[in-house]
């Protein structure tokens, strides 16, 4: 029986926004953190909202995520507990095997420059077959995206060096590892040098019109 409706569940985890991106103390202040961290989110909801067969969910337990998830009709798995990364992940694979999928996806929430073309470009990686897709970070050490057709196909594993073990386990379970270098996708916002960066590559983005609304494009370009 074919089953309805998409076929690729995506899940997107976030932990909180109020406590968003520590590595930018240095650069930017608490409410300028929570605000990039709200609009990098979005940037990335934009993206996978504009691509078909997708059921988006985002992964959080965060009050202020939610309210985002509620104003875009955008569907939550609720965790119980912000227990990191790796087990958001993980919940979301077991709700896309449980609930039929064919393919699950994660992608992160601070890939501003991510974009529908992109993620077309991974979905299309596998075909129809099973496998596993990943993306590398820009530093090619961590993992900003991976693809899996069964949902279940390995278990993830996240923060560096990811890539690696992820190929490494990828092999152990009998997969050939697909690898897609996406500039937009690879380009997650972490530190201050990161910033110049969004701000070269996604002027459009709503994190880069904020970057210049709020005058830290200036700044940035002041301290060089």
């Amino acid at each position: 029986m074919t089953r309805p409706g998409p076929t690729v569940l995506v899940a997107l985890p976030v932990k909180d926004l109020v406590n968003a991106k520590q590595r930018l103390v240095s650069a930017l202040a608490p409410d300028e953190r929570h605000d990039l961290a709200a609009a990098m989110l979005e940037d990335v909801l934009d993206a996978l909202d504009a691509v078909a067969d997708l059921a988006v969910h985002l992964v959080t337990r965060d009050p202020q995520v939610l309210a985002v998830a509620s104003r875009r009709g955008t569907p939550c798995l609720a965790e119980s507990a912000n227990r990191g990364h790796t087990e958001a992940v993980a919940l979301g694979q077991r709700v896309a095997a449980e609930r039929g999928f064919g393919r699950f996806l994660t992608i992160p929430g601070d890939v501003p420059c991510a974009s529908a073309e992109e993620i077309r470009a991974l979905i299309a990686a596998l075909g129809g077959g099973p496998g596993a897709a990943f993306v590398p970070s820009r530093s090619g050490f961590g993992t900003n995206a991976v693809l899996l057709a069964p949902p279940d196909a390995m278990p993830l594993k996240f923060g560096e060096p990811s890539f690696a073990n992820h190929l490494d386990a990828a092999r152990g379970r009998g997969l050939v590892p697909t690898v897609l270098e996406l500039p937009g996708i690879g380009l997650d916002v972490d530190a201050p040098e990161d910033l110049r960066l969004l701000l070269a590559h996604g002027p459009r983005t709503r994190a880069g019109r904020l970057l210049h609304a709020r005058g830290i494009a200036a700044r940035l370009a002041a301290t060089g």
